[in-house]
């Protein structure tokens, strides 16, 4: 039985595309920025060919082999948010921007969302996931209110302390939010604890727009395949053509969760995203978290690539940047990185850079067998041993 394991590193840019600067993001640069951490280090990425990407700096004293084949990924999408670079993986390019909300959202909405939910809103502008709750956290407990606020991204965040309103009740004010709102992600944002130590809870979730056109999940599903996800891949894709989710509280859970799916015999694809690396530390401008985060990620890869099989193939790869070193704390525009690593998969083969995502998704398919007219041209032939 063939298996796909398809790991998305949330967040791990490697380096500004040509078009960063209209996105604000020109000289942006995660791996370049993390990898000067002295908590940083990665063997196993550096074994796959990590360093031998177009456009990164090679590793002091690598050898010129690797053991996987590489590509750096350029998106073609409008956009550097979640929806639209696992979208675009998995076959759907952006033409068009999503809506964001630069001024908040409009009072129309928040009139009638209010009154649908019978509760007041607060904050209802750009504003930092974390500091959000320290400026308004205080305020909803005493009114219970609800928490309003956005980013740079199309999301439309709703954040609530688990006392006040619950975790399904936050949920279901989501939902309502969804219906109202054609922005990529409504998020429910619970959090615990007291002022000044307000924290967020694992039982976030995403409410995401239903993908508009066919993607690799609805091929095969259509051919009778396995698609298996881990963390918020269901999420993502408004729960369409997913054969079973398994939900994560964080990045080491998600990989635990991948390993137990590689002990299972299935045909068909695990497709996981690992959200602490953009969720706490991309986010929270925080270098050195992510530089631990990527070398735990690293040691656990060293563990799983045995387990994998003769027809198994391994695709890591991410959705956009989120440089923790760059001002701000929104995502930035950036190349990603492709490692392809299997028993078929030829050593040291280089395809150097990559138009589109969705290059990805159509290898998964050929790779497979599937015909599809999904966009895209698959690079499986070029990477597979002969």
């Amino acid at each position: 039985m063939k298996r796909v394991f398809l790991i998305v590193l949330d967040s791990f840019g490697i380096g500004a595309q040509p078009d960063a600067a209209e996105f604000g993001d020109a000289g942006s640069n995660t791996l370049g920025a993390v990898r000067k951490s002295p908590g940083f280090s990665v063997p196993n990425l550096q074994k796959l060919g990590l360093f031998h990407l177009d456009g990164v700096a090679p590793a002091a004293g690598q050898s010129s082999g690797f053991s996987g084949s590489i590509a750096r990924m350029r998106e073609l999408s409008r956009g550097k948010d979640t929806i639209t670079g696992h979208w675009e993986i998995a076959g759907i390019v952006s033409k068009e921007a999503m809506p964001t909300y630069p001024e908040g959202f409009s009072q129309e909405f928040c009139g009638e969302f209010s009154r649908r939910t019978g509760r007041g809103l607060l904050c209802n502008r750009p504003y930092s996931g974390t500091q959000v709750l320290t400026d308004f956290g205080e305020r909803h407990l005493q009114s219970g209110d609800l928490i309003l606020y956005t980013s740079a991204d199309s999301v439309c965040q709703l954040a609530a302390h688990e006392e006040v309103v619950s975790v399904e009740q936050l949920y279901e004010y989501c939902e309502i939010a969804r219906s109202m709102l054609r922005v990529g992600r409504v998020i429910a944002r619970p959090f615990r604890g007291a002022f000044p130590n307000f924290e967020r809870t694992s039982a976030r979730r995403d409410f995401a727009l239903e993908p508009p056109d066919t993607t690799i999940l609805d091929v095969l599903c259509e051919n009778g395949l396995a698609t298996i996800s881990i963390g918020k891949i269901q999420d993502i894709f408004a729960g369409r053509s997913i054969s079973r989710a398994i939900h994560t509280e964080d990045n080491r859970d998600g990989m635990t969760q991948t390993e137990k799916t590689a002990r299972e015999a299935f045909h068909g694809l695990c497709f996981v995203n690992l959200v602490d690396f953009d969720m706490k530390y991309g986010h929270r401008n925080d270098t050195e978290g992510y530089a631990k985060a990527l070398t735990e990620f690293d040691r656990w890869l060293g563990g799983f690539l045995p387990l994998l099989g003769e027809e198994d193939l391994l695709l890591l790869t991410a959705d956009h940047g989120c440089d923790p070193s760059f001002p701000g704390t929104d995502h930035t525009r950036e190349y990603t990185p492709l490692l392809a690593w299997g028993a078929s998969v030829k050593h040291g083969g280089n395809l150097e850079t990559r138009s589109g995502f969705m290059d990805i998704g159509k290898t998964v398919l050929e790779y497979f067998g599937l015909p599809n007219t999904l966009p895209g041209k698959s690079f499986w032939q070029e990477i597979r041993l002969r």
